[in-house]
C-alpha cells in the first residue's frame, strides 16, 4: 500500500516531526464521530479489515520517494529523512470496537498508539475506509429495519463514486444486514451470496419479451428471476408465468409498487406459483420501503441502488481522528480541543457497554462485572494478535446487537432522548485537571 495515499499535509508534518527530532515520542490518536449523521440514532462500525491490512503494508517505494523529493515542500530536506522514509515500517498498537458494533456520538471506532510520524500518517485513509463502510453499513440496516423481515440486495455499484466503493459498498451492506450483494468481486473477496436479474436490454435484444424469458430460464433455471416491466407489467407477469417453473419470481422496476405487485401476486398465484417471489427496486430507499411494506405490498424482497451504496440523504459521516495524548521521555502529557464546537476529551479512553446505557472512561480503568468493553487489542507492536472476523461472522455480531436494541433508536427519524452515554468520574476528573493545566501554561 503507498504511503502517498494520503493528504499532502500528513507528509509534511511526519518531515516537520523528523526534523524536530520528535520521531521518538509516542503518541495517542483515536477516530470517533462528533455528532450522528442527520436522523442517524447510532452508526454501525465496518472497515477494520482495510484499514489494518493498510496499516500493516504501509510502505514508501523508491518510486514514492523519488516523486517526494520533486516537491517544493521537500527540496530542504536531507537524504537521511527519505532513508527514515524508506525503512518506514507501523511499529504501534491498536485497539478497535469488532464490525457490526453500534456506536454513538463521542465513542471512538479505533485507538492508534505509535511513534509520532507512524501515528500522523495514517489519519487520511484510516477516516476515509472506517466513514464510508461505517456509513453505508449504518444506511444498510435501516433499510433493513424497515424492510421487516423482507430481504434487501445491495445493487448500486453502478451508482457508487467509484468502482472500488462499490465492492466496500457491497461489503459494509452486508455487515449491515443486506442478504448480499450484485457486485461479483465483492462476493469473491469477502465470501458474500452475490445477486443479480436481466436488464431490459435483455428483454429487447429479443424478438418477442417471451422468448427472452425461456432463454433467460434455459440460462438461469431456478434462479431466474424476469424483469417484467419493460412494456407492459402485467401482460410481462403472465408470460412470465405461463413458463412456470423453474423460477425464483420476478421483479418490479417501476409504477405504482402496491397496486402491481398486488396484481403481479395474483397472476402468479392463479398459475400455481405460490412460491415465486416478488423483488421491488427503482430509486427506493428505506423510506420508501416503509411506505410500500405500510400499504400492504406482497413483496418479498427490495433491490437498491442509488440510496445505499452513496447513503444519499447523510453522505458524510465527519469521523475525526484527534490527538489525545503524548508520551516524551516516559513522561505522559494529555492533549485537548477547546475551540467551541469541536472541543475533545483528553487520553486514551475505553467504552464500557451496559445493558441500557455506555461509559467514556480512561482506557486503564477496570471493567464492572455487568459491562463489555468494547475496544479490543488488535494490532501491538506492529504485529495482528487476533484474527479478523469474516464479513458474515461481522453481520451476525451486527444483528445480534441491533437486535437488543430499544426499538426506539432503530427509528428512520431522530430519537429524543438520544442513546445515554455518560463519562465516568475518572475521565471528568482527568478533563477538569487538564483544562486547569491549560488555563495556567496559557495553551
Amino acid at each position: 500500500m503507498s504511503a502517498l495515499l494520503t493528504d499532502l499535509y500528513q507528509l509534511t508534518m511526519a518531515a516537520g516531526y523528523w526534523l524536530a527530532g520528535k520521531t521518538a515520542e509516542r503518541a495517542t490518536f483515536e477516530l470517533f464521530v462528533r455528532r450522528l449523521p442527520e436522523n442517524r440514532n447510532f452508526i454501525l462500525a465496518a472497515g477494520l479489515p482495510q484499514a489494518v491490512d493498510y496499516l500493516l503494508n504501509l510502505r514508501f517505494s523508491e518510486e514514492d520517494v523519488r516523486y517526494l523529493r520533486t516537491l517544493e515542500q521537500f527540496a530542504r530536506l536531507p537524504e537521511a529523512f527519505f532513508d527514515t522514509l524508506r525503512a518506514f515500517r507501523f511499529t504501534g498498537d491498536v485497539f478497535a470496537v469488532p464490525e457490526g458494533t453500534p456506536l454513538f456520538a463521542g465513542e471512538p471506532l479505533l485507538t492508534l498508539r505509535a511513534p509520532l510520524m507512524e501515528a500522523q500518517l495514517p489519519e487520511t485513509y484510516l477516516l476515509a475506509t472506517l466513514g464510508f463502510q461505517t456509513l453505508i453499513a449504518t444506511k444498510a440496516a435501516r433499510m433493513v429495519e424497515a424492510a421487516g423481515g423482507r430481504g434487501v440486495v445491495e445493487f448500486g455499484t453502478r451508482r457508487a463514486h467509484s468502482p472500488g466503493a462499490g465492492v466496500l459498498a457491497g461489503r459494509a451492506a452486508y455487515i449491515g444486514g443486506c442478504l448480499g450483494t450484485s457486485n461479483t468481486l465483492a462476493g469473491k473477496d469477502f465470501g458474500i451470496p452475490v445477486f443479480g436479474t436481466a436488464a431490459h436490454s435483455w428483454v429487447m435484444s429479443f424478438p418477442t419479451e417471451l422468448e427472452a424469458f425461456r432463454r433467460l430460464q434455459e440460462l438461469l433455471g431456478p434462479a431466474t428471476t424476469y424483469l417484467i416491466d419493460s412494456y407492459d407489467t402485467l401482460e410481462g407477469a403472465r408470460r412470465a408465468a405461463s413458463l412456470g417453473k423453474p423460477l425464483w419470481g420476478v421483479r418490479l422496476d417501476s409504477g405504482n409498487l402496491v397496486e402491481l405487485a398486488r396484481e403481479v401476486r395474483a397472476i402468479l398465484d392463479a398459475a400455481g406459483l405460490p412460491d415465486a417471489k416478488i423483488m421491488a427496486t427503482g430509486d427506493l430507499n428505506e423510506y420508501k420501503i416503509l411506505e410500500l411494506a405500510a400499504g400492504g405490498a406482497p413483496i418479498d424482497a427490495y433491490g437498491v441502488g442509488t440510496d445505499l451504496a452513496t447513503s444519499s440523504d447523510a453522505p458524510r459521516l465527519g469521523a475525526v481522528y484527534k490527538l489525545v495524548e503524548m508520551e516524551v521521555a516516559g513522561e505522559r502529557r494529555y492533549t485537548a480541543k477547546y475551540s467551541e464546537e469541536k472541543a475533545t476529551i483528553p487520553g486514551a479512553k475505553q467504552v464500557f457497554r451496559y445493558a441500557h446505557h455506555d461509559v467514556l472512561g480512561r482506557a486503564g480503568e477496570c471493567p464492572a462485572p455487568d459491562c463489555e468493553a468494547l475496544l479490543k487489542p488488535l494490532i501491538l507492536g506492529g504485529k495482528l494478535v487476533q484474527p479478523l472476523p469474516s464479513a458474515t461472522e461481522a453481520r451476525a455480531r451486527a444483528r445480534a446487537a441491533l437486535d437488543r436494541m430499544p426499538k426506539k433508536l432503530k427509528s428512520l427519524f431522530e430519537c429524543d432522548p438520544a442513546y445515554p452515554v455518560e463519562l465516568s468520574d475518572e475521565l471528568q476528573h482527568l478533563m477538569e485537571e487538564v483544562r486547569q493545566q491549560a488555563r495556567v501554561n496559557g495553551t
